[in-house]
């Protein structure tokens, strides 16, 4: 049988460790020192609550990008504890001005509200939100649901104080008139309270009276405009949130990319900036705003490249413009085959007088025989047998260009060297750059560099020719650039589309990153346009141009439908630009081996409906058949609408049924409405739902329809 309890062995080990003593043990204070203190708020008053602000990128971190006299629409959630009313404004100034303006914000539901602006000059914005417990409104809201008579008078003398501290906050006639409000409240309340309480349903009609007059909406509207916001809160405290911004031209801009020393008129001869004038008309007439050269600089001789880039150059060979410098001189200075800088500043202000602006490349890297290199040797990389590493991206090797070292102990110098590349080249005119492959340069540079560019220049852009991965671009974007380069070469099926621009238009990255849609370039020749027929030319063309609100094409190989691979599944041209001379014969938009004419159809199109003209409002439909991309995009009035329908087969001919929400295009509700195809100048009779269409693309692989209403 089992022991008893007080003789087990664990019973007995217990007893004896237990105390003698049992009065309870009580823990000694802690010291002062030991115990935290919070430190309280500045002001414990403050009871409105902003959460949420939006739009934003990281948390304040980077700017919010608009162009001006876009709509910057802002929303905020904004609550407080209990019952009272809470009021918010949305503020806004230049970075450099000191007051803010401001609008009041409306609340849309759920605690949300807001409320827009747009900005009217370039350059850098703060914006945030304001917000604060009103007891004004609180009084009112309250007011309107009491009914005892006490509680009426009473709230109305209460009302009448508040009355009285607005007035005390406003000026000339808006002062006297609350004053006037709050004495005549308080006269009236007063005589009827001293009416004895039997007598109180002899004065019903007074105390309504006194309601009426207490819940004065014209009043209120005065009161309203000298609110008490002595325990405002405000969001992201005294410096707001950031906002850049640029001209239209960041938004929206059709780019025409071509080397000048292709264009002379006679084969055989390097062309020249005079060369490039005389072709202004041409890329003129086919509607492009922008034209971009590649490097114009001298172009090394050490370790050349020869054609298809061989590393056994012939006699002649012109060499790449990516690999930069040579006795000459450097990234400030221009091949001397090319002209002079003369030459180049009366090229900038030809083209200026056409409407068109040049675009320079700027690539930050030297051929081994740039004067940095000799100047400088310190801004470059050496390999453990004393030579300068050469640029690499394996399989791929550029033993004709040394990359800068951006972790060089003379970083500083660096730095400031080549941002005096961009100011020279401001000097001369410029206000667009390209730069080539800024994700192979530190990033703290360009967010310096671009910074410190447009606080000088706030009209100057930079679009990042960075093919990289998309957390990388966008950070890019983040750091300043006006426009970035995409994937959408790579985009070829209607899921590939409508995912990709979806999420350009619509994702996270919408209020920085400004997609320029290019369906060639001078590196890549996308398998999609080997040896393909016209219409896949046309094709790419339509959705770069409609899906993107700047887009842009390496020309004259774009137009004259280039497509020769130097090697099956390469993505570089047979006889490519970059290391030979081309000579492409007469430049005339009218050519019959050239889609030149339909690209002038296109950005005539782009140009006067200014749907085509932002990224914002895009949205796809539905469609029975899988070669039929079909979107549509409108204005931010939504009084312009266009919608685009892509046959993406090449070789036959698609047909099926577009689904339309009619709404979005504002035109539902109005039984038939006109789709005019501003391609072909046809005009369709649609209706809501589901509307027939049949695209042959030998013929025209594409609709480019406005939509209005049959009345209109």
């Amino acid at each position: 049988m089992p022991m008893p309890p007080e003789t087990t062995p664990k019973k007995r080990a217990r007893a004896a460790a237990a105390p003698v003593a049992s009065a309870p043990v009580v823990p000694a204070a802690p010291t002062a020192s030991a115990v935290p203190v919070l430190p309280m708020p500045e002001d414990g008053q403050i009871r409105a609550v902003i959460d949420a602000v939006l739009p934003q990128v990281d948390a304040g971190r980077f700017a919010v990008k608009r162009v001006v006299g876009e709509m910057l629409a802002v929303t905020a959630h904004v609550f407080t504890d209990g019952h009272d009313q809470v009021r918010a404004r949305l503020c806004w100034r230049r970075e450099d001005d000191s007051a803010w303006q401001e609008l009041e914000m409306l609340p849309q539901g759920n605690d949300v509200w807001g409320a827009s602006f747009a900005p009217e000059a370039q350059g850098r914005w703060r914006y945030t939100v304001v917000a604060w417990v009103d007891h004004f409104q609180s009084w009112r809201a309250e007011l309107k649901r009491r009914i005892d008579p006490a509680d009426l008078l009473l709230a109305a003398r209460a009302g009448a104080d508040l009355a009285d501290a607005a007035a005390a906050r406003a000026k000339g006639e808006d002062r006297k008139r609350l004053t006037a409000w709050a004495k005549n409240l308080r006269t009236r309340a007063e005589a009827v309270g001293k009416t004895t309480i039997d007598a109180l349903d002899q004065v019903t009609s007074e105390i309504a009276s006194i309601k009426t007059l207490a819940l004065s909406d014209d009043l209120a509207t005065v009161a309203d405009l000298y609110p008490d916001r002595r325990h405002a809160t405000r969001f992201a405290g005294e410096q707001g949130l950031p906002l850049v911004v640029d001209r239209l031209r960041a938004a929206f801009s059709a780019w025409y990319e071509l080397f000048p020393r292709s264009a002379a008129l006679e084969e055989g001869r390097h062309g020249t900036f005079q060369d490039v004038q005389a072709r202004l008309p041409y890329v003129a007439e086919m509607g492009f705003d922008v034209l971009y050269f590649p490097p114009i600089h001298p172009i090394g001789r050490q370790r050349r490249k020869g054609r298809n880039n061989t590393l056994t150059p012939e006699p002649g060979d012109v060499g790449s413009p990516w690999a930069i410098g040579a006795e000459e001189g450097g990234h400030k200075d221009v091949l001397p085959a090319l002209g002079t800088l003369e030459d180049f500043r009366t090229l900038v202000q030809a083209a200026n007088a056409q409407g068109i602006e040049i675009a320079m490349d700027i690539a930050f890297q030297c051929a081994p025989d740039h004067p940095y290199v000799q100047q400088h040797p310190t801004w470059f990389r050496k390999r453990p047998d004393g030579s300068v590493q050469y640029a690499e991206n394996p399989p791929k090797k550029y033993q004709d260009i040394y990359p800068f070292d951006f972790e060089t102990e003379d970083w500083r110098a660096m730095w400031a060297e080549l941002k005096s590349v961009f100011d020279h080249w401001i000097g001369y005119g410029v206000r667009i750059f390209r730069v080539d492959n800024p994700h192979t340069k530190a990033f703290a540079f360009w967010e310096w560099c671009i910074a410190a560019v447009k606080r000088e220049h706030p009209d100057v852009l930079f679009l990042a020719e960075a093919f990289t991965r998309p957390k990388v671009m966008h950070r890019l974007a983040k750091l300043g650039y006006s426009q970035s380069y995409t994937y959408f070469t790579w985009r070829n099926t209607r899921h590939e589309l409508m995912e990709y621009f979806n999420e350009l238009a619509h994702g996270p990255g919408a209020d920085y990153y400004r997609p320029n849609a290019w369906p060639n370039t001078p590196d890549i020749l996308n398998e999609h346009l080997h040896d393909a027929p016209r219409a896949v030319f046309m094709t790419r063309l339509v959705l770069a141009a409609t899906l993107a609100a700047s887009y842009g094409i390496y020309g004259p190989a774009y137009e004259r439908m280039e497509g020769r691979p130097r090697e099956p599944g390469s993505e570089e041209y047979l006889d490519s630009e970059k290391y030979q001379l081309r000579h492409w014969g007469e430049w005339r938009v009218d050519r019959e081996d050239s889609i030149a004419a339909f690209i002038a159809t296109v950005n005539r199109i782009r140009n006067t409906h200014a749907a085509l003209q932002s990224n914002r409002e895009l949205r796809f439909f539905d469609t029975t058949n899988p070669y039929l991309v079909a979107y549509a995009k409108r204005d931010a009035d939504g009084r312009n609408a266009v919608l685009t329908v892509v046959n993406i087969d090449a070789t036959f001919t698609q047909s099926g049924f577009v689904h339309v929400d009619a709404g979005w295009m504002d035109v539902g509700g109005v039984g038939s409405y006109v789709a005019h195809d501003l391609l072909t100048d046809q005009r369709f009779s649609w209706t809501d739902g589901a509307n027939y269409v049949s695209l042959v693309p030998s013929l025209m692989p594409a609709h480019v329809l406005k939509i209005q209403r049959s009345d209109a």
